[in-house]
């Protein structure tokens, strides 16, 4: 019992310390693209017409998700789940820090978006089996009782990279303007590699887990993506369809709202910057908080929950935003990407593992997160930008996450409750829905 305790916490150690380093690779692109990127890489286009080229960059890198998730899925259901995280802390931490030093539109013109496009790529298609293989490994470690609450590990690691890479930019933006465009912005990213080395120490000293040693050991000859999709596709649907509003509201703050605020409110980029770090911390606390709270009274309550709350949330965000008063700005970050929006990513990190076979799950899992990423996420900084752009107004943004939210919810309705789900033994056999 003291050595399964101690393999647990060193899983979710490394699950917290790599998704927080990994994610911290792939939003300070965010960060990035919403301050400083679309006037380095696209100058000859007008400020809007260059912020939607960034963003339409930024929507690039998830597209790439779904192909890791993938290759890099199908890779931890067969060789090990520890196996796959070492290689995605590599890829990831390897391409950010390249980014850091990439040369701009002014020094080798067309190339310079160019270049940036495919180390995006490259850091979408890590990202792709990152979060599903930390959750995975913490969750089949935990103790089995309270799997929501190992599950929330990862999504802490979220919020931490959230914390981390708006916290840093910040720091950068204290510099003289001229310093901050030539090289203060590249600094975030050439952290990546000192991630890369932290993250890799880490995750190189975990033990495989028990589920997977026993899916091996009973010779399961169908493992991986094909599998899931053949004996699973409702918890395939079910993953993609609960992604919409959770994906859609996590890129909404950090990314959309701060250069709402900047570009169209003319505020300070150090304020939105500040609200997004004050409600980074308070999601840090509210993470374990709702993974208990699924483990009391189950995983689709919580999220459904979280999903109203923060669709109805969004008229009274924007409406706080324009006040442009600082207070009211911070507050609105907060109540909004602090508590409403944990409640439902909380959850979801334990609800997609136990919707998938231990043969299948990390690379169901992934692949299935991955496909809502790239609908909802990754294409919501574009979509919401295009839709300011062509009403000049908030509403239509509210309209279309309140769409979100509505299929969130038709697949939480669908989907099986499964926090009593026994899923130890789960590797040889297809999922059963438990209440």
């Amino acid at each position: 019992m003291t050595e399964t305790r101690r393999h647990a916490r060193r899983a979710g150690l490394a699950a917290l310390v790599g998704t927080t380093l990994e994610w911290y690779d792939f939003l300070i692109y965010g960060t990035a693209a919403a301050l400083i990127l679309n006037k380095l890489f696209f100058p000859a286009i007008s400020p809007v017409a260059g912020t939607l080229a960034t963003f339409a960059t930024y929507a690039v890198g998830f597209l790439a998700r779904p192909l890791g998730g993938i290759v890099l899925g199908n890779l931890g259901d067969r060789l090990g789940r520890k196996t796959m995280l070492v290689l995605t802390i590599v890829l990831m931490g390897v391409a950010t820090a390249l980014i850091g030093v990439l040369p701009t539109y002014d020094r080798i013109g067309v190339w310079a978006p160019v270049l940036l496009i495919l180390l995006r790529l490259v850091q979408g298609f890590g990202a792709g089996g990152e979060y599903a293989g930390a959750v995975v490994l913490s969750v089949e470690h935990g103790d089995q009782r309270r799997r929501g609450l190992a599950g929330a590990w990862a999504p802490a690691g979220f919020a931490l990279a959230t914390l981390l890479a708006t916290g840093i930019y910040q720091l950068f933006l204290l510099l003289p303007d001229d310093q901050f465009r030539q090289w203060g912005w590249r600094v975030p990213f050439l952290l990546g590699i000192v991630m890369l080395a932290i993250g890799y120490f880490i995750r190189s000293g975990v033990a495989e887990t028990p589920a997977f040693e026993h899916a091996k050991q009973a010779q399961v000859a169908k493992v991986g993506l094909f599998a899931a999709l053949r004996r699973q596709p409702k918890s395939v649907l079910v993953v993609i369809g609960a992604r919409f509003a959770e994906n859609g509201f996590a890129y909404l703050f950090p990314v959309f709202a701060v250069a709402f605020l900047t570009q169209q409110l003319d505020l300070s980029e150090s304020l939105g910057l500040t609200a997004v770090l004050v409600a980074s911390a308070v999601q840090v606390a509210a993470v374990p908080l709702f993974a208990l709270l699924s483990d009391r009274w189950g995983r689709r309550p919580v999220y459904a929950a979280g999903a109203i709350a923060s669709a109805l949330w969004t008229v009274p965000f924007f409406l706080l935003l324009g006040t442009r008063e600082p207070l009211a700005v911070v507050a609105g970050f907060v109540v909004g990407f602090g508590i409403c929006y944990p409640a439902m990513l909380a959850p979801q990190a334990a609800w997609f593992a136990e919707l998938f076979d231990t043969t299948t799950r990390l690379a169901g899992f992934a692949f299935a997160r991955e496909i809502g990423s790239v609908l909802a996420g990754g294409f919501l900084p574009l979509i919401a930008t295009a839709l300011l752009a062509w009403s000049g107004h908030w509403w239509p943004v509210a309209v279309y996450l309140g769409l979100l939210t509505v299929l969130t919810l038709v697949a939480l309705a669908v989907g099986p409750e499964t926090r009593s789900r026994d899923i130890d033994s789960a590797g040889t056999r297809p999922a059963v829905t438990t209440g």
